[in-house]
Order: C-alpha cells, then structure tokens, then sequence
C-alpha cells in the first residue's frame, strides 16, 4: 500500500465519506528499510477514507450427489468496502525497530 492507493476489503461498517485507522500492520517498508511485525508492527497506523461499498463478481455453489437426484444451485455476491489510504505512520520515531 502507498498514500493515494485505492484497495478493496471484506466490508466494513462505516459510512462512506468516514476515516479508518487500521492498527493491525504486519509489515511497513519505505523503500529502503522493510520493518516486519512479531506478528504486528507496534505503533505503526494506516489511516484511510472510505468510498463506498461495492459487490464482488458472482459464483455459482453446485452441490451434486449422484444416483439419488440431489442437485442443490445457489449464487453468491460477496460485498466489498474500497478505501483510499491517506497515510501510513510508523508510530514513535524513538524506539527500536528489528529491520530486515
């Protein structure tokens, strides 16, 4: 992810227009230093702007049992929230970071 990235998530409950600050990063790296998590970067934010929801593209579930006529079809749409990153911090610039 950079600043002004537009990503698709597993739908989120808020409104289109809000801010999201995502605190749950596993890794955050600039470019020329990669920072990698133990499973989560402490401190490290991702902050984001949601746009609005949106549907996947859909599927098709079959379930066939042969012999017997058992023949079930349904469809599935998964709903989507598209976020726009706004900014990525790192959290405390005065700590120690393990960098790989």
């Amino acid at each position: 992810m950079a600043p002004g990235q537009v990503l698709q998530v597993d739908r989120l409950a808020a409104a289109e227009g809000e801010q999201v600050e995502l605190d749950r990063v596993l890794l955050v790296a600039d470019g020329e230093q990669i920072v990698v998590g133990k499973p989560l970067v402490d401190g490290a934010r991702v902050t984001a702007e949601v746009l609005g929801e949106q549907r996947g593209k859909k599927i098709t579930v079959f379930k066939y049992k042969p012999k017997v006529r058992y023949r079930r079809k349904k469809g599935h749409r998964q709903r989507y929230t598209r976020l726009a990153i706004k900014e990525i911090s790192l959290g405390p610039k005065d700590r120690d970071l393990e960098v790989v």
